[in-house]
């Protein structure tokens, strides 16, 4: 198998359950628990923040850990919306489900929602944020870091900056970005960043929220007082233990510059399609992006027919998010930049992860053109 779904999720580093089996044999102590073997299970834990925090350039006291990338969001939303009080909320046309959704849960509860326009490369309309931080009383503005679909990096600092001057309070879904840029929370402060831990070689079912203050969470469940009153529960420990663990490899990996070396493979490899593949067109991002990341339509080709030859020929890719699989909805990403519906239709996302070899690609191409010629025979 061939995988190029990797901002689906990632395959989890063996050294990264490595790390974990501890955890779910011997030291199954419940980390709350004041004996020794409780103690050392928290001591654990304490060390896993410490490692998270510094792939972002954070205090581990600003690192709460969620079951997830969604409930982070969800999480940060809930306690700006409670910071800013009954206001107003900023976002973009592109984001995340995880972020649109509760956006408009809030926008029902009462609060005024702008839903700002891209450029028809991806990027944030900088003039419509600074206009609609500029009309009326502060509020929360969220724009993710970067696409999970196209790759598009937004420009957090200057976004940063403009929220920041307007008075108001910033998240940002960094949820694609960590762990594939170096990030650094102290030049950027934003108040609120997402984290998850599978989307860069780490198990499912933990995430993370980082929080400038570290005390304006406002928990949305509430139980025992874990994660210092922001998330009730006993911790998921074997998950934080391997967040950590890759967080602190995505660490290492990003200062010997993996990320670039990934990147030259990508370059190849696009290269190659735009190359041997007549009527492509790429919709991945054209300025500041992720280097793992290979969006592209091809005339005459829908991509539910492309995916099925490529699955059963051992290419796992994507038509866009994973959450959206199965919707009869195109990507409101691609729509957001102005592709043609029936062009959208058509569209690929291939995405790559730091285990992806030169090899791999070069077979994924072979398949990928066999595929087209197929589907236009066909049609």
């Amino acid at each position: 198998m061939i995988y190029l779904d990797a901002n689906a999720t990632t395959p989890m580093h063996p050294e990264v359950l490595e790390a974990m089996m501890p955890y779910l044999t011997d030291c199954f102590h419940n980390p709350s628990s004041p004996t020794l073997s409780g103690r050392r299970v928290r001591k654990a834990i304490d060390r896993a923040r410490e490692q998270v925090a510094a792939l972002i350039g954070a205090a581990p006291e600003q690192i709460t850990f969620t079951g997830c990338g969604t409930e982070a969001n969800n999480l940060a939303l809930r306690s700006m919306a409670r910071q800013a009080g009954l206001g107003r909320i900023v976002t973009s046309a592109i984001e995340h489900p995880a972020i649109l959704k509760p956006c408009h849960a809030l926008q029902e509860k009462g609060y005024d929602l702008t839903v700002c326009e891209v450029d028809e490369r991806g990027y944030l309309d900088l003039e419509q944020y600074r206009a609609a931080l500029s009309s009326g009383t502060p509020g929360l503005g969220t724009i993710m870091w970067a696409n999970n679909e196209t790759g598009a990096i937004q420009a957090i600092e200057e976004i940063v900056l403009l929220t920041r001057a307007a008075g108001w309070l910033f998240h940002t879904d960094a949820i694609q970005a960590v762990g594939k840029l170096p990030l650094d929370v102290k030049g950027i402060p934003v108040d609120f960043l997402s984290i998850s831990a599978h989307k860069f070689h780490g198990p499912k079912g933990i995430g993370a929220l980082y929080s400038r203050s570290g005390e304006m969470i406002e928990a949305l469940i509430l139980g025992g007082g874990q994660e210092r009153g922001a998330r009730g529960g006993t911790e998921h420990v074997a998950g934080i233990i391997g967040m950590g663990k890759a967080a602190e490899m995505a660490g290492i990996a990003l200062s010997e510059g993996e990320h670039l070396k990934g990147a030259a493979r990508r370059d190849e490899f696009l290269s190659c399609l735009k190359n041997e593949i007549e009527g492509l067109r790429l919709h991945s991002s054209k300025g500041p992006g992720l280097w793992n990341v290979v969006n592209f339509s091809v005339e005459g080709c829908f991509s539910a027919a492309l995916r099925i030859l490529l699955d059963d020929a051992g290419l796992v890719c994507s038509a866009g998010s994973a959450c959206m699989t199965g919707s009869r909805k195109g990507s409101h990403v691609l729509e957001a930049m102005g592709i043609e519906k029936e062009e959208a239709a058509g569209a690929l996302r291939l995405s790559l992860s730091l285990l992806t070899t030169k090899a791999e690609l070069e077979r994924a191409l072979d398949l990928i053109k066999t595929a087209v010629t197929e589907v236009r025979v066909e049609g």
